[in-house]
């Protein structure tokens, strides 16, 4: 079995540097493919879906009322579904309003966009529980029409969508399904926002469509940072591992001060990655893009984590989340595993990767709303912010602008 290897701070730069997402290969291959979408529709996805999913039907939509699956899997559906669904309520921005003794009443609405659409993966590993974090936000913000696309939506996928309320799926993936969903066809309406995770070329097509099309992020291979100073080995490479199977350009990465930790957790995950089923994938990303880093201190840790911006960040030591200035989502102490968040505990598991997380954090509702400002102005206050307004109208040439205000008072 593949080893992790142990390296200090100073010759991990490989490591600690945020990876950028190349896809420039990726858009040229992708962009032919989103021009015959908007010009022929569903005929140009059809043939898309027969050449790159195996798609043999001429109905793109699934019904999902017949999909059977276990009584387990349903009551797992339940428990996921209530604690998304509350901590997506939390995250909800809320209408306010305040009225200032000069004369303004200052305030905003909050309004859902009227459809989304969400891409779920259905490959190495189906993930239905995907499907619970990308449309639970959007009807907890009020969206009214969600659209789900997937290549190969299993029982499972079926059975999640079905819970929530959703009477069909579209089987269709890649840039094809990106693209149905940016362009509406016949068959496919078109969307506000598209979101959740793909391929590079799923990544790409959203890429060449934002602006077009609003969309979550570009997304990366998948990536874990773990900070620890003293940790149960066993744990540690079990966090490492969850993470390397999900792909082979996965990253895992613990950074510590212990040496003596870091050699029992390289023995621990190799003892662990012999009885892992996903092992050939674990083994390649553990060995290509996995470390245990040596850091001279609990604050040099913090400053390479902070310069990665990792997609997950688990940090044993709750004193160090205030140093914590990026990650997209944040597993405090030894009984928060980052499978907790893939699945159960509320926060969302669609997250910014490759160093997107310097700049926003992961899927909420809030991504499913729009916060609009409102203003309304007595005559008085208007008459005392006359001058200002004037004044800096006229200074941009915007004379138009100042004789809006002045023309109120008969200036």
């Amino acid at each position: 079995m593949s080893m992790l290897r142990i390296v200090h701070l100073d010759q991990a730069q490989s490591f600690v540097q945020r990876k950028a997402v190349r896809l420039a290969e990726a858009e040229q291959t992708v962009a032919p493919i989103l021009d015959a979408v908007r010009e022929r529709g569903d005929q140009a996805v059809l043939e898309f879906a027969r050449k790159f999913d195996g798609y043999a039907g001429n109905d793109f939509s699934v019904s999902t009322a017949h999909a059977r699956v276990s009584d387990n899997f349903l009551s797992a559906l339940e428990t996921a579904a209530r604690n998304i669904r509350e901590y997506a309520e939390l995250q909800l921005p809320k209408e306010n309003w305040v009225t200032f003794p000069d004369g303004r009443r200052l305030g905003n609405i909050v309004r859902p966009l009227e459809s989304m659409g969400a891409y779920i993966p259905a490959g190495r590993y189906p993930l239905p529980s995907t499907l619970l974090m990308t449309v639970l936000p959007a009807q907890v913000a009020g969206v009214q029409t969600i659209c789900v696309t997937s290549p190969h939506p299993n029982p499972e996928i079926l059975a999640a969508a079905r819970f929530l309320g959703i009477p069909s799926v579209f089987r269709m993936g890649g840039a094809h399904a990106i693209a149905a969903l940016a362009f509406g066809t016949a068959s496919v309406p078109k969307v506000d926002r598209i979101v959740g995770p793909g391929n590079i070329y799923v990544a790409a097509a959203k890429k060449l469509l934002a602006g077009e099309v609003g969309i979550d992020f570009i997304a990366g291979p998948t990536e874990i940072v773990i900070i620890a100073e003293d940790a149960d080995p066993r744990h540690l490479a079990a966090d490492l591992l969850a993470q390397a199977e999900h792909d082979v350009e996965a990253s895992a990465i613990l950074l510590t001060t212990s040496k003596r930790l870091a050699e029992r957790v390289v023995l621990e995950t190799a003892r662990q990655l012999q009885t892992l089923v996903t092992a050939p994938i674990a083994c390649e990303a553990i060995r290509n893009n996995s470390a245990v880093i040596l850091c001279p201190s609990l604050d040099a840790a913090v400053e390479a984590s902070n310069r990665l911006a990792p997609e997950h960040l688990v940090i044993y030591d709750e004193s160090l989340l205030p140093k914590i200035q990026h990650a997209g989502s944040i597993f405090v102490g030894p009984s928060s595993p980052e499978a907790a968040g893939d699945y159960a505990s509320g926060p969302n598991h669609v997250l910014p990767t490759s160093g997107a997380a310097r700049i926003r954090g992961g899927l909420s509702s809030a991504d499913f709303v729009k916060v609009i400002s409102v203003q309304r102005l007595t005559p008085e206050a208007l008459r005392k912010l006359a001058p200002a307004i004037t004044t800096l109208a006229r200074a941009e040439g915007l004379e138009a602008h100042a004789r809006s205000v002045e023309v109120r008072f008969g200036d």
